[in-house]
């Protein structure tokens, strides 16, 4: 089986990396001078806790070529720079297409690309990229599938992912999950852009960001959605309340909680100011209420736009 990695960002450097170790077949797509330093020097990972790096000299690409015999491609941009490579992924050989990362139109991507076996997928990673290396956390665990209601593409996951070091989640339902996350990290991207990236426990503040979450949850159950993951199913009760309270309280307050929150949320507004414009647009359209969302999207200055 041949993977491409379309996307040497944190997520993408980190997929392929796994995925290579594990002797998988995988090129990574990278482009101008990041590229050609992952040629010569090997792609370069260091973990943020252990300070430790890793190099592998991965294969790299420059383009996807319509006649390149993959047979998995994994999309690891950015949500805002989907659209710009659409033309390629239908031009590609390649039957299976699986998006890596934030998305809240999940449908309407895989409707853009019919004649494709369209999945998504959400990896356990962040971090940030040097001039010459991959800085991150990576918990090698992977959340993937298709569309509800899509034949079930369990078994060709655990093909793809068998001998690496992940722990898979199979989720038959990605786009009621993906709109789950975004109603849940939104929040805390807030805090993020509140604080210039500098995250503080404030417990008031914090109970504010966990009503923000509520409401957007409630908003997509109201709208005929799955709450997922089902650990989450009674958001509206005090028992999932104090677990996001003790989550929140350590985002703001390790190493760990930096690198996932506010260095992702810092760099990459763009990204997250996209997710909280098609969020709103989804709350909108389905008749919801969040005035609690609006308010602290409003203490966030000048990031979303």
């Amino acid at each position: 089986m041949k993977i491409l990695v379309f996307g040497a960002g944190v997520l993408g450097c980190n997929l392929a990396n796994n995925l290579f170790r594990a002797g998988k077949d995988v090129t990574l797509l990278a482009r101008g001078a990041w590229a050609e330093k992952i040629r010569k020097n090997g792609l370069q990972i260091k973990n943020s806790i252990s300070h430790c790096t890793k190099v592998s000299r991965i294969p790299v690409a420059a383009e996807l070529l319509p006649e390149d015999t993959y047979d998995v491609i994994f999309v690891a941009v950015r949500y805002t720079q989907i659209k710009t490579i659409l033309d390629a992924l239908r031009a590609s050989r390649a039957k299976t297409i699986i998006f890596v990362g934030n998305n809240v139109r999940a449908s309407e991507t895989a409707a853009l690309l019919p004649e494709k076996n369209v999945l998504f997928a959400f990896t356990s990673a962040a971090g940030y990229r040097e001039s010459n290396y991959v800085a991150s956390v990576d918990l090698r665990k992977i959340t993937i599938g298709p569309l509800r209601g899509a034949p079930s593409q369990e078994e060709p996951v655990q093909k793809i992912f068998a001998g690496t070091k992940y722990k898979v989640t199979y989720e038959p339902n990605m786009e009621d999950y993906l709109l789950c996350h975004a109603a849940f990290v939104l929040p805390a991207v807030f805090a993020c852009y509140k604080t210039d990236g500098n995250l503080k426990k404030d417990d008031a503040y914090l109970h504010r960001l966990i009503d923000a979450n509520i409401e957007g949850y409630r908003a997509i159950r109201n709208a005929g959605h799955e709450i997922l993951p089902d650990a989450d199913k009674e958001f509206e009760g005090a028992a999932y309340r104090k677990t996001c309270f003790r989550f929140f309280k350590l985002m703001c307050a390790t190493a760990l909680g930096k690198i996932c929150a506010s260095d992702h949320a810092m760099n990459a507004v763009d990204e997250m100011s996209a997710l909280n414009r098609d969020m709103k647009a989804f709350f909108d359209v389905t008749g919801a209420k969040y005035p609690v969302w609006k308010t602290l999207e409003a203490e966030c200055g000048s990031y979303l736009r």
